[in-house]
């Protein structure tokens, strides 16, 4: 299940869109990234090569299960280091850019263990 950062960033926003609406489309995931649809576009082919997504012929983005594995990982990772950071005084925009930067560094074996002390 090895992918790089920038595979996690877009299955990462690809789940997270998902959750906020009906279908997700190549151009939905460069807005909100904040780039060029030709770049989307090649990064979906990648992801739909390693099997991560699928794309309808309507351009509709769906996580398969081992894309949705990987995202919610990542998700899981951003959202408890974010809270983390907030908590300890950081603020939400920085502790926000530090998560996304560690989320994808952080071993397994840290990240439960700071999962298992912070809860």
């Amino acid at each position: 299940m090895h992918t790089n950062e920038s595979s996690e960033n877009y299955l990462e926003v690809i789940l997270v869109l998902s959750k906020t609406r009906p279908v997700v489309r190549s151009v939905d995931v460069a807005e909100e990234l904040g780039f060029k649809k030709s770049s989307v576009s090649v990064a979906m082919k990648h992801l739909r090569e390693r099997n991560h997504i699928t794309v309808t012929k309507e351009g509709f983005i769906y996580l398969t299960e081992e894309g949705r594995a990987i995202a919610e990982m990542i998700y899981e990772r951003h959202e408890l280091l974010s809270n983390w950071l907030v908590t300890l005084g950081v603020s939400r925009e920085i502790a926000d850019e530090d998560a996304c930067r560690i989320e994808h560094v952080i071993s397994k074996e840290s990240f439960d263990a700071l999962k298992k002390h912070i809860n």
